[in-house]
């Protein structure tokens, strides 16, 4: 039997999708697959895919034509491509409208995961939703990381959309909830610490949690509210910080996000929508309670494991912050909890071995 060759495609990168193919990669390759990644430059510096063993090609930023080019040449040979994200999926469905192909000279097929979803209003909004019919149009299958997501696939015109939960890796070696250093760096040593974490974007609802963190100033001690990520909102965040005296830090991007959100006293995820959230997960699996929004596939991924409010509802937000805080017997349910829905999730392996019989069936192994 030859060697199963797959390229795994990466657009702009987002955490989830980039540490999933890091581990997919690595797992495949473990299992004798060849593996080529193809994404920018800077993706395989943060997450090492040269050191899983697959062969890394560098990808020109987005928007420069040579990427597609560079797609074409790279997916020569594939047994199987895979595209994570729509901006990868576009690219490699032009790459693959191209000369690319299998060893049988036919063209490779097609493999895309949606694990998010692209909000953009007006005359945008169009155009995502005809790149994304175009796309899954294009896709021998679709693996949506949410029931929502495949629904969204189907109604686009996929032909065969399955869902496929996506666990990303747990954090590497022991990790101590409550540490103390940890609380002291940020500043948290006498006083409540709470944890956001992801990028300052819009939609991602930190305008909302700095409504919230308002009413939090009332409360003694006085929480603190610590946000690890860098975006373009956040010069317009931290302007607000200081003009209205909150309690919120702004601490950038970090490397050492599990220590940190194993210190808080109540993580808070109050995004617009997410599909099976890095923070949400991280959480539930070091028994920090969880204060989420119902949106996307949050309620899938959490069950009862944590308290959810509404998007874009600063009021119940800080309400239910507030509440975890005056109920130490409530924290320690959710943390328990927590714990109990996290070993529901797919493991790693599983994952791996999932995507594996999926390209095994496609090229009829």
């Amino acid at each position: 039997m030859t060697q199963l060759r797959t390229v795994q495609v990466l657009g702009g990168g987002s955490a989830g999708s980039s540490a999933h193919v890091r581990s997919l990669a690595s797992g495949l390759v473990a299992r004798g697959v060849r593996v080529t990644v193809c994404a920018p430059a800077e993706l395989d510096r943060v997450y090492d895919y040269l050191g899983a063993g697959a062969h890394f090609v560098p990808l020109p930023r987005l928007g420069d034509p040579a990427t597609v080019t560079a797609l074409r040449n790279a997916c020569i040979g594939a047994d199987v491509v895979h595209a994570h994200g729509l901006p990868a999926s576009v690219r490699a469905a032009l790459a693959l409208s191209g000369r690319a192909g299998g060893p049988g000279g036919g063209r490779a097929p097609l493999v895309t995961t949606w694990d998010s979803r692209v909000h953009v209003d007006g005359a945008g909004g169009g155009m995502v939703r005809l790149l994304e019919r175009r796309t899954v149009r294009a896709a021998t299958v679709v693996l949506g990381t949410s029931s929502e997501l495949v629904d969204r696939a189907r109604r686009r015109g996929a032909r065969d959309a399955r869902l496929a939960p996506v666990t990303v890796p747990a954090a590497r070696g022991p990790v101590c909830l409550h540490d103390g250093k940890a609380r002291a760096e940020l500043g948290a040593v006498d006083r409540p610490l709470l944890m956001a974490v992801g990028a300052l974007e819009r939609g991602r609802g930190y305008r909302t949690l700095l409504d919230a963190a308002r009413s939090w100033r009332e409360l003694d001690p006085q929480p603190l509210l610590v946000i690890a990520g860098e975006g373009r909102e956040r010069a317009a965040l931290q302007r607000r910080i200081a003009a209205e005296g909150l309690p919120v830090r702004l601490i950038g991007r970090r490397e050492d996000v599990a220590e940190l959100l194993a210190a808080a006293d109540v993580a808070v995820l109050p995004s617009r929508w997410e599909a099976r959230s890095l923070l949400a997960q991280e959480a539930l699996r070091l028994g920090v309670p969880l204060v989420a929004t119902a949106v996307g596939g949050v309620p899938e991924l959490v069950g009862d494991a944590a308290e959810l409010v509404l998007y874009g509802d600063a009021e119940a937000l800080a309400g239910a912050v507030r509440g975890l805080l005056e109920d130490v017997e409530r924290r320690m349910d959710l943390a328990a909890a927590g714990r109990v829905q996290a070993g529901s999730w797919p493991t790693e392996d599983e994952t791996v071995a999932h995507v594996l019989s999926v390209y095994d069936e496609l090229v009829g192994r």
